[in-house]
């Protein structure tokens, strides 16, 4: 790193856990930092919630006014039952951006820098395309945009979209105890660097009543999210916004390939390949938070 970059401090600067209610639902969210300074908005990512971001928020907080929402569902925002169980909410990503944008409207938060990583991808670019003056900048660590970046852990859904019926009880298994463990562990260089409580908070969310079929309509709405591509790629060449990508290159869902594609779009991102997996905090806190303090800090002005 060059001497020159903003080197985040480690101080704990306290977050405050909070809530609002939004449409009717209890929408819980972080927030920490001054609102004088420039706003972050981290969108977290299947199948964790905000508190995936909370040493991320924690380092940057002393410079940068940080927010992150628990999607309805996820976290300790409300889980109404699934409209496909004869429920009331509809579990698809235009929903979670519909939340997510209100909830945003509500505590006056329009006009920020984004970092999406995962499903924060499709609800941020939404939340681009409805808003694309509230984007300051758009830090994106493995959320994918490209065809190219659709990894091979990602192919099985091709058939769960084509027949949703047929294959669900074979899609089921990704919320599976194994395959929360095996998301946070693929691809990373020293598996003994992995916080085990970060798989198991995750399992945990997971197996509250009514999550795994809200997970189970998200994960079938996705293809949604491929279909839109080309008009969130449109958005990147049309606006072109400061791009930070700092990606886990061996990330079996969204691997590198992903983050080599932006750079058609916005030849001017900064592109930073990191020898690790899907959940690259888990083993590369220090170089996102510095990085990413760096990038708010030369894009603020």
């Amino acid at each position: 790193m060059a001497d020159t970059q903003t080197r985040p401090t480690n101080s704990g600067t306290q977050l405050h856990q909070r809530t609002a209610t939004i449409d009717g639902l209890k929408v819980f969210y972080r927030a920490g930092g001054s609102p004088q300074a420039p706003t972050l908005v981290l969108l977290p990512g299947f199948p964790a919630a905000s508190y995936q971001y909370v040493p991320l928020m924690r380092r940057l907080a002393p410079t940068v006014h940080v927010i992150s929402p628990d999607y309805p569902g996820f976290g300790y925002s409300d889980s109404p039952a699934s409209s496909t169980t004869g429920g009331s909410f509809h579990y698809t990503f235009d929903h979670l951006a519909d939340v997510t944008e209100k909830l945003l409207q509500t505590i006056g938060a329009t006009r920020f820098f984004v970092y999406m990583f995962d499903f924060g991808a499709p609800v941020g670019f939404r939340l681009a395309l409805r808003h694309p003056e509230w984007i300051r900048g758009v830090i994106a660590q493995n959320g994918n945009a490209y065809k190219e970046g659709l990894g091979p852990n990602m192919q099985p859904l091709n058939a769960y979209w084509a027949n949703r019926a047929a294959v669900e009880n074979q899609v089921r298994g990704v919320l599976s105890f194994a395959a929360t463990r095996a998301a946070h562990l693929e691809g990373v260089r020293d598996s003994t660097a992995i916080d085990p409580d970060m798989w198991t908070l995750d399992q945990h969310w997971l197996d509250q009543p009514g999550r795994d079929q809200a997970m189970l309509d998200l994960l079938y709405d996705y293809r949604t999210n491929v279909d839109a591509y080309p008009a969130w790629q449109a958005w990147l060449r049309e606006h072109r916004p400061p791009v930070l990508l700092p990606w886990g290159s061996n990330d079996g869902y969204f691997p590198a390939a992903g983050a080599l594609a932006y750079l058609k779009d916005v030849p001017d991102a900064e592109l930073h390949l990191l020898d690790t997996g899907h959940f690259a905090l888990d083993d590369h806190l220090d170089d996102i938070a510095t990085l990413t303090a760096d990038f708010i800090a030369r894009h603020a002005g």
